[in-house]
Formats: structure tokens, sequence, C-alpha cells
């Protein structure tokens, strides 16, 4: 795993002045495209994360719009139907923020690259709770620990992370 990490690390991690989502700066931003793009690392990350989907987990949610490759892999490697969450619904066709798998009644997880405030999983969260929707679970590739986790936690929703940012950090 340490391996795993230094290769997210390696691929993605840049310094500089950054404005997360969330509007906080940080010195450090993980451009978490360059290792959802590189498909033998987007492999690797997806089926290190298989143990840490939830027994009985019927459908996986990948947030728009770094959740959506980590979540079509994690798909492919668990054989659990994928669902995309849009930020907002389309304006045509199906008008929905919801693609994908069906979510009404079933246990899903939510999927997301990396997560800072949790913000973007919140703002989901909440459209997906006025519906009757609740997911059992959020899951990222990096945790940032930035107040994410326990964001999250107060809408009673845990998350879990394959790595956090101090284990990518020491990789």
């Amino acid at each position: 795993m340490q391996t795993l990490a230094a290769r997210i690390r390696t691929s993605s991690r840049i310094s500089g002045r950054f404005v997360l989502r969330s509007g906080a700066v940080s010195d450090t931003y993980f451009d978490k495209y360059q290792f959802e793009s590189d498909p033998r690392l987007l492999l690797a990350i997806a089926e290190a994360m298989v143990p840490l989907v939830p027994a009985g987990i019927e459908v996986l949610a990948g947030l728009e719009m770094g959740g959506i490759p980590i979540v079509t892999l994690l798909s492919q490697v668990t054989g659990i139907p994928a669902a995309f969450i849009r930020k907002e619904p389309k304006e045509y066709g199906t008008c929905r923020y919801a693609e994908g798998a069906s979510l009404p009644g079933k246990r899903f997880l939510l999927v997301e690259d990396v997560v800072s405030s949790g913000g973007a999983i919140v703002d989901a969260l909440t459209k997906l709770k006025s519906d009757g929707l609740v997911p059992e679970a959020a899951l990222c590739v990096i945790d940032r620990q930035t107040g994410g986790k326990e964001a999250l936690a107060t809408q009673g929703l845990p998350l879990k992370s394959l790595f956090t940012l101090d284990e990518v950090e020491r990789a």
C-alpha cells in the first residue's frame, strides 16, 4: 500500500498556492485527474479500495466529476453497479441529478476522489436526503484531514479513505 500511496503522490502532488473548493488555501494540491487518467494507477487504486466497500452494498455512486472515473473502475472490479451523481440536474432529457443504476430502495455508497471539507459530499447528501435516499457511507481515495470526515460525521455519514494526506506524504 505504501508503494501505491507513493505512486499517487508522484503522479498528482503539486506544490504552490492553491484555493480549495472550501475556500481554504493550501500549499499542497492533489491533481486527481493525473491519477485518474493513468489506467494502471487507477486500476490499482480501485483494486485497493475493494476491501473498503461494506458488505451488502448494492450500488456505488460516484460524485461528478472526480468520483466518476473511480466509481466506474470500482464498479468494474467489484461487479457492483454504478450510479453517477451530478452537481445539478440536467436541464434536458431525463432532468435527473442521479444517472445510471437506480438508488431508491438500494444500499449505496458515495465515492469521491479527494475530500477536504466534505462540501461536495454534503451537497450531494442534501439532494439525496430530500429524495429519501440515504447512503451508508462515503469512500474516497485521499482524505486531506482538514475537517471533511468530521463534517460528514455530523451528517451521520461515515467517511472511509484509501489514504490520509499524512499517509500519502510519508510514502
